[in-house]
């Protein structure tokens, strides 16, 4: 699958770029000096990725770390291959580590979530875990993250049990992964038309409703002012202020899926 959006940039910030691949959002942060990559896109997409980097930053730039916000086959499915290129240290919270070293597959699609076809088709996407040894590392505990000076890391469970958050407090700015995303990832027609709607969770994946509910309002209240998720348009001010609420207020409603094998 591929949106209309795929090998497009966002500039969302003057060191924040979002870049979209295929069907997922990964972000640069930072300058050519130095710079992070935010989750590592879908399979196959290592040299599409690498070339993205060249033309941003120059033809030998290089990331100085790679930050997971989990461990997805969407967001880390060119990891293996950039790494290969690059011997760069990768990052991600210590209860998504298993599902990275090879120990741990994640729960399969569900497909009963919603009647949108790419909740349906969700039992055919790759669930099982990756294997990059001891290539990853874990958080710090002080929620710093290594080379991205200002930002925190905050854990925001739910979609998977490590799914983390990044968030800088001068300027308000929010990477959310998949803790809500601004396009309803579950419709096949939205996906690939990036129709901008705010949203929780991916409902197919995700397997604790009670703590992606606390997540969210986790991240609402930090009164961001700009949100970069994982799936959708960048989404800020005004805008974003009372979509993130709406979708607090009416979480139970809007964003937990009436039926699922996951649901508490």
């Amino acid at each position: 699958m591929t949106s209309i959006g795929s090998g497009m940039g966002i500039a969302v910030l003057p060191d924040v770029y979002c870049y979209t691949n295929q069907i997922v959002n990964l972000a640069l942060v930072g300058n050519e000096n130095e710079f992070v990559l935010v989750d590592a896109g879908m399979p196959k997409n290592a040299d599409e990725i690498i070339e993205m980097i060249a033309d941003h930053f120059g033809e030998h730039a290089r990331p100085s770390a790679i930050v997971l916000t989990h461990g997805h086959f969407d967001h880390v499915g060119s990891l293996v291959g950039l790494l290969e290129k690059w011997r760069v240290p990768v990052y991600a919270h210590e209860l998504e580590i298993p599902f990275l070293n090879g120990k741990k597959d994640y729960p399969p699609g569900d497909p009963s979530v919603d009647s949108g076809l790419v909740a349906k088709m969700s039992p055919m996407f790759p669930n099982h875990g990756i294997n990059i040894g001891d290539q990853v590392e874990a958080l710090p505990q002080d929620g710093s993250i290594p080379n991205m000076p200002g930002w925190k890391w905050i854990h925001t469970p739910g979609h998977t049990p490590g799914h983390v958050s990044f968030f800088r407090e001068q300027d308000r700015a929010l990477i959310v992964g998949d803790a809500f995303v601004t396009v309803k990832q579950e419709s096949l027609y939205k996906v690939l038309t990036q129709t901008q709607e705010i949203s929780g969770p991916p409902r197919y994946y995700t397997t604790d409703w009670e703590a992606a509910y606390e997540s969210v309002k986790t991240l609402e209240s930090l009164k961001p002012e700009i949100a970069v998720t994982g799936h959708g348009l960048p989404m800020m001010g005004k805008e974003l202020s009372e979509n993130l609420g709406y979708l607090t207020t009416n979480f139970r409603e809007i964003a937990m899926p009436k039926e699922s094998r996951y649901t508490n």
